[in-house]
């Protein structure tokens, strides 16, 4: 095998590289080993990040106990709580393919053997990883783990009942004093949020599709037990490097399919959709949305974490982790066992001798939530190339429903609506051009579903929208339909009290409209104008494909 870090450390031509090298402070001696690079992440404005300095360099510790030298680079990362609601959630999605532009411009510049990427939260995790699956390096992942729960009025709580919080006291339910109290503890530490949202789901299925180590995804940030997975995740990549096992050996076919169960048996972030489209297009895997749905009804799923149930994070890592969800799947034939991981082994070598301990957490494939998975994919006259919704966190009465469109250009319309109490049981909220293209960056909406439940309105009002939900969002809401308004979409046709009917156990959602009404409306149909014309977001919205397409620039 030959070191990439070579063409730097070896040979008179590259003795100008090592001078700069050694203005660094790096010794012969660490030259002569290989080079990994270390994403991190690590910030002081997000949560999840303001530990990953202290993962960072236990990180380097691993690296060099295994004989290999560790170059830390950074990570930009957006806290997507702190950026909901206003125009910073335009850049959150749109962050991740700068994330990948940028650890691909790192490691190619600087010539590194292998990269150790060191992510929490939303959109760096799959931007890390869309990265090193294009280079095809040998990578691991090693996340900053996930935050401890909080703890009101006796309950467990996390950040999508803060949400709720506010839509309660917009309703008059609950008076200042409450919410102060939700606001100083649903995030009593660091870490990324404590449900089963966007960045615990990628953390997870990091360790599905075999990038991360056993325990990435559930391990607290807080426990000792973290800084001990990121010391194994540096002597890992030495492991792969040595044994020229590339991150496309690791995410292929095989491994993306097993990423598709655990999160059907999980019950991850809708969010997961869009990032494993991304992830299996630069495996040069595309998926299609059909190939989800597939895998949705064959599996079960096992777990309701929040916002579906009670549970969160500590919950599920007392329970045994992702390696336990593996293993039941495993005992129903659900995954493929052969796939290798960043462990060196197979998926199989390493759920050996694991089995579940609390049912209450995990279920066993025997006794499931439902026999399908926690994912599913909607098609139909204003979704025709798919819409997504998180089935496990929609209460049964609303699996099916049919209600009057209540039609909004934005989101931000949207929740001053809401929020006037002009929102009524039955309703079908429509929240369009907020998609890649037309948001543009596809704004997560867990500002209106979060105050529809705090209004007690979850489980008799849906929302449709080409935007997309937070992981904390709950209830009948439908994202990522394509196309989207802005390309066209039947979505932007839709009008106020149009009847729309959603069936989600038969994968339909439908406007009472016919096609030569959709003709004659898009004949007179007025675009509106592009939101962002200047800035990167607006090169971002002209290059940007459909949510089907995992929002990846073309």
């Amino acid at each position: 095998m030959t070191l990439r870090s070579r063409y730097l450390t070896e040979g008179a031509e590259t003795a100008p590289q090592r001078s700069l090298l050694y203005a660094c402070g790096f010794t012969k001696e660490e030259l002569d080993r290989p080079l990994i690079g270390i994403v991190s992440a690590h910030s002081d404005i997000v949560p999840g990040h303001i530990n990953l300095d202290k993962i960072t360099e236990a990180v380097k510790a691993g690296v060099r106990l295994a004989g290999g030298t560790p170059i830390m680079v950074p990570s930009i990362g957006v806290c997507d709580g702190i950026a909901m609601g206003h125009v910073g959630m335009k850049y959150s999605l749109a962050s991740r393919e700068l994330i990948a532009d940028s650890v691909e411009t790192m490691t190619m510049a600087h010539c590194f053997d292998g990269l150790v990427l060191v992510p929490n939260c939303d959109k760096i995790v799959p931007g890390m990883v869309m990265a090193a699956v294009r280079m095809n390096i040998p990578a691991v992942v090693v996340s900053g783990g996930p935050m401890m729960a909080g703890l009101v009025g006796g309950c467990e709580v996390s950040l999508s009942k803060m949400f709720e919080a506010v839509g309660a006291r917009k309703a008059g339910m609950i008076d200042d004093k409450e919410l102060l109290e939700y606001e100083q503890n649903v995030c009593p530490t660091c870490g990324s949020c404590s449900g089963m949202y966007t960045a615990n789901s990628m953390n997870c299925l990091c360790e599905a599709i075999g990038i991360a180590l056993p325990g990435n995804g559930t391990i607290p940030a807080v426990a000792s037990a973290r800084i001990a997975l990121a010391k194994h995740a540096g002597m890992a990549i030495m492991n792969l490097v040595n044994n020229d096992i590339k991150a496309r050996d690791i995410i292929n076919e095989k491994s993306i399919r097993n990423a598709l169960a655990c999160d059907m048996a999980l019950g991850c972030s809708s969010n997961s959709v869009l990032h494993l489209l991304a992830i299996a297009n630069e495996a040069g895997f595309p998926l299609d949305l059909s190939i989800i749905n597939e895998i949705s009804a064959k599996t079960p799923n096992l777990c309701h974490l929040a916002p579906a149930g009670p549970t969160h994070m500590q919950d599920l890592y007392h329970a045994g982790g992702v390696q336990a969800v593996l293993s039941e799947l495993a005992r129903g034939n659900y995954i493929d066992t052969s796939a290798i991981t960043a462990t060196g082994k197979s998926v199989g070598d390493n759920i050996q001798g694991i089995s579940l301990t609390k049912f209450d957490t995990i279920r066993s494939i025997d006794e499931p939530y439902s026999a399908n998975g926690g994912i599913a994919i909607l098609w139909g006259n204003i979704a025709k190339n798919g819409c997504v919704v998180k089935r496990s966190a929609v209460a049964p009465e609303m699996l099916t429903h049919t209600g009057p469109a209540r039609v909004f250009d934005s989101e931000d319309d949207a929740i001053s609506a809401i929020y006037a109490g002009k929102i009524v049981d039955g309703d079908v909220v429509v929240i369009r051009y907020e998609g890649p293209k037309g948001g543009p960056g596809m704004r997560e909406m867990l500002n209106p579903t979060s105050a529809l439940a705090g209004m007690k309105l979850d489980k008799s009002v849906a929302l449709i929208t080409d935007g997309r939900f937070s992981g904390a969002s709950r209830g009948a809401s439908i994202g990522h339909v394509a196309p989207e308004a802005a390309m066209g979409g039947e979505i932007g046709l839709v009008q106020e009290g149009d009847i729309i009917t959603i069936d989600i156990p038969n994968n339909a959602v439908n406007a009472q409209v016919t096609e030569e009404e959709f003709a004659r409306r898009r004949a007179v149909q007025v675009m509106p104008e592009p939101k962002i014309k200047t800035g990167w977001l607006s090169r971002y919205a002209r290059m940007v494909t459909s949510a089907d397409k995992g929002a990846v620039l073309k």
